[in-house]
């Protein structure tokens, strides 16, 4: 269920009756954004059950992108990998984040005083995309790095992120949290309301082996400024060398005064 959620992102945003929506240009988006970091390559089969398209459309889609330099063909595995003009798209946007790379040197200090991972990272639809990673050299650490996309629903990161919304943003993430596994959506809603008392009494919001059973994260979500939509950043690792009481009670009053140096001047 979890992979489940993570994996399916309904479209934002239906054509409806705008005449100015491309709907080619938003599907070719679509089976872009399917990609990720763990994938070596992805057929046309599965990039359409990612993107819930007819495999006949995605076959068109990724040989536009392909002449585009959006996606390579590998021609032994007839699998697709995200090509140079990607990159290069997502490097410049990564680079334009000032928010990086004020945050890096405070969160890799972090990530060794506290042996563990710290990662800074924005929503994309019903996911939390990481931009910045940090982790400590002397310890086992999670295998994720830039480009890494977890779920939204069960981790710290995601909690966090949805515990700064207004109250309508976040009503509409749980609409289609709902919308995509309504079976799920109870014990789902349940971890995150749980989390946003954590965030009122604690500070920050809390995913012990809720995500993965031996992953523990605590994480603060902060508005950084300059035009940037809201981020959140966590501190996290395996359950046996990060326990919550360690998390709570000596990671938590850092991580606060990270994020609090962050923080665009004058928001809560």
């Amino acid at each position: 269920m979890r992979e489940h959620l993570q994996e399916s992102r309904p479209v934002e945003g239906s054509p409806g009756d705008d005449r100015q929506f491309v709907t080619a240009l938003a599907r070719g988006l679509e089976v872009l954004s399917s990609f990720r970091a763990r994938d070596r390559g992805l057929g046309n089969q599965e990039l359409a059950r990612r993107c819930g398209l007819p495999k006949s459309t995605v076959s068109r889609l990724t040989h536009t992108l392909t002449r585009l330099g959006y996606l390579t063909l590998d021609a032994d595995s007839g699998k697709y990998r995200l090509g140079s003009a990607t990159l290069a798209l997502g490097s410049t946007a990564l680079a334009r984040m000032d928010v990086r790379q004020t945050a890096r040197p405070l969160m890799q200090h972090l990530a060794d005083a506290s042996a563990s991972m710290v990662s800074l990272g924005m929503r994309d639809r019903l996911s939390m995309i990481y931009v910045e990673n940090c982790r400590s050299a002397s310890a086992l650490t999670l295998s994720l790095d830039v480009g890494s996309r977890i779920p939204l629903a069960t981790t710290a990161m995601g909690r966090a992120y949805l515990s700064i919304l207004g109250a309508a943003e976040r009503q509409a993430i749980f609409d289609d949290l709902a919308a995509l596994d309504d079976l799920a959506w109870p014990a789902l809603r349940r971890g995150i309301d749980q989390a946003l008392e954590q965030v009122r009494t604690l500070g920050v919001a809390c995913s012990f082996g809720d995500w993965q059973p031996d992953v523990n994260a605590i994480a603060v979500g902060f508005h950084p400024g300059g035009g940037m939509p809201p981020m959140a950043i966590n501190c996290g690792g395996p359950a046996f060398s990060l326990p919550p009481q360690t998390l709570l009670e000596q990671v938590r009053p850092r991580l606060i005064a990270l994020a609090q140096e962050l923080q665009q001047p004058g928001r809560p």
